[in-house]
């Protein structure tokens, strides 16, 4: 099985000027939890979370500090995104993805074509959905569910 049959290709992206405060009400919004930040000439060129707004790394990197953060449109995304993430392609078998996600312990990757230009995204609930229609498929192993 390969990605583009399990991935999202509704996209939901933010630009690296964009505001943190903007982009957190999209991603509420949009019910995602990942935003690929990307820029037109570019393609993708980060990944911001829904964990990175709302405490960002940054914040705690001094233990003798306390930072104050406020979620606002002064920073933008390419102040707080994953530069360069981990990522798949669209000719990966799904099991390179599930493998890259339970390593990382990431919710989600983002999906490249062969031009490396952003596609689609792939997240644990589509690994779940999956799994779902496997044990529908063949049963559940003796003594689960």
């Amino acid at each position: 099985m390969k990605l583009p049959e399990i991935m999202t290709d509704k996209l939901v992206t933010g630009h690296p000027d964009e505001g943190v405060r903007e982009a957190f009400f999209k991603m509420r919004y949009n019910h995602i939890r990942h935003l690929p930040v990307v820029d037109e000439d570019m393609g993708l060129l980060g990944i911001v979370t829904d964990r990175d707004l709302r405490r960002p790394d940054w914040v705690d990197e001094a233990p003798d500090l306390a930072h104050v953060y406020y979620l606002d449109d002064n920073m933008a995304l390419k102040n707080v995104m994953t530069r360069n993430p981990v990522v798949v392609h669209t000719y990966d078998p799904v099991q390179r993805a599930a493998q890259l996600m339970r390593e990382n312990r990431f919710g989600a990757l983002p999906v490249l074509n062969k031009e490396q230009r952003l596609v689609g995204m792939v997240s644990a609930v589509d690994m779940l959905q999956i799994l779902e229609e496997l044990l529908d498929k063949f049963g559940s192993p003796e003594g689960v569910g």
